[in-house]
């Protein structure tokens, strides 16, 4: 079977002034601390970076990377989708930032083709229940497969899948399995339940929490099987990688039997590593948002991190295992509240976020090595083996967009 390319990207934060220069916006009213309507967010890019456009085609924030995307043309397109898709519900009570973007702008998600949207992360539930119910509505009338969010809690932890081979539905799948922790914001009260509606929320990254997505991971295994894990964790503009966050996602490949670890939250790129042979992206940073024109976090903390960047990656997998063979990051711009191609001087700022040794392709960078822990440098024996994993057990407990 030949390699498998994924296309992987951070998150997708397209309410508030992303929605309203769209042609049908929901109500600009906001209930943040210190702006109260979101066409400011408009304005504040404006200010910086030049005039936006006023009820601008869906695909108009994609900018340039939707040729990006055609012209590499993955199997996959996986991105996290941190926004409700709904003109309904009430602001969750004392959250300081609610999400929201019109269901009639939907067309954005479609416009880039994408198979998966996760939605375990802090403003899938903005606005309440009625808008998780009529966001997880929308994906599945896009045809778009939503993981990690649900109307019960089985539904929130169940994975989406498709066959790696089309023409053999029965036989190996790629499985997404998705799902968020407290500390990147989100409340206690959005766990989902055997009959409430809310997100997969893993209490700790502790071993307790690495034993039950290994047997999350065992549920309904078939033999072949590659599973990716997308998390959504940690706090905003943290330029280094937790010391337990390390740990948690190095356990999820040796105990869970993960291929590939997907993590998302931080608004920026954060060092990415190979462990044993598998990629884990520890933050992908935000692809689409309207923060321009505002600071990258607290002074001090954040000085050396770029707020205007956004990654797509490229992750090519071995079909039998799921370990990494190539990857390549292409950064990108936002400007004027889309995305352009990166300047020479801001895929250099990538690359030193990022981490690790990179050569430049075409406005893309391909990874010479990883970061940390590579595989050949710590254990080379078990780098050959990949790794340990669950055993299969056969099942199909699964969701997926318009291919079942």
């Amino acid at each position: 079977m030949p390699p498998l390319t994924l296309l992987l990207t951070g998150d997708l934060m397209t309410g508030r002034g992303i929605d309203q220069i769209l042609p049908h916006p929901v109500d600009p009213a906001l209930h943040e601390p210190w702006v109260r309507d979101a066409r400011d967010y408009v304005r504040l890019a404006e200010a910086a970076h030049g005039p936006v456009p006023r009820g601008a085609d869906p695909a108009y924030p994609w900018g340039d990377a939707l040729a990006i995307v055609a012209a590499r043309a993955p199997r996959w397109r996986i991105a996290n989708l941190e926004t409700a898709i709904t003109d309904r519900g009430a602001p969750w009570p004392r959250k300081g930032i609610h999400y929201r973007m019109s269901p009639r702008h939907v067309g954005l998600l479609q416009a880039a083709r994408l198979d998966a949207c996760v939605l375990a992360n802090n403003h899938v539930l903005d606005w309440g229940p009625v808008g998780l119910a009529d966001t997880l509505q929308a994906l599945r009338d896009a045809g778009i497969a939503a993981v990690g969010a649900g109307a019960t809690e089985d539904e929130a932890w169940r994975p989406a899948c498709w066959p790696l081979d089309p023409a053999a539905p029965e036989g190996p799948r790629l499985r997404l399995h998705a799902c968020a922790t407290p500390d990147s914001g989100v409340p206690a009260a959005w766990a989902a339940g055997k009959r409430r509606p809310g997100i997969a929320l893993l209490p700790r990254l502790d071993d307790d929490g690495v034993r039950r997505l290994a047997a999350l991971t065992r549920q309904d295994r078939r033999a072949g099987d590659i599973d990716l894990w997308s998390l959504h964790w940690g706090g905003n503009w943290v330029p280094e990688v937790p010391p337990a966050r390390a740990r948690f996602a190095r356990a999820l490949i040796d105990t869970a039997g993960a291929a590939l670890v997907h993590g998302h939250s931080s608004h920026h790129p954060m060092p990415l590593e190979v462990h044993r042979g598998h990629l884990v992206l520890h933050g992908c940073g935000d692809l689409i948002n309207d923060y321009e024109g505002i600071e990258p976090g607290p002074a001090g903390r954040s000085a050396s991190l770029r707020a205007d960047l956004g990654c797509l990656y490229f992750a090519t997998l071995d079909a039998r295992g799921g370990g990494l063979l190539a990857l390549d990051v292409i950064p990108l711009q936002r400007r004027r509240l889309r995305l352009q191609v990166a300047s020479a001087e801001a895929r250099a700022a990538a690359a030193r976020q990022l981490g690790g040794a990179w050569r430049e392709d075409g406005g893309a960078l391909r990874m010479l090595n990883g970061p940390r822990r590579a595989a050949a440098e710590h254990d080379p024996v078990n780098a050959a083996k990949g790794p340990a994993g669950p055993p299969a057990d056969h099942g199909s407990h699964c969701t997926t967009g318009e291919t079942t």
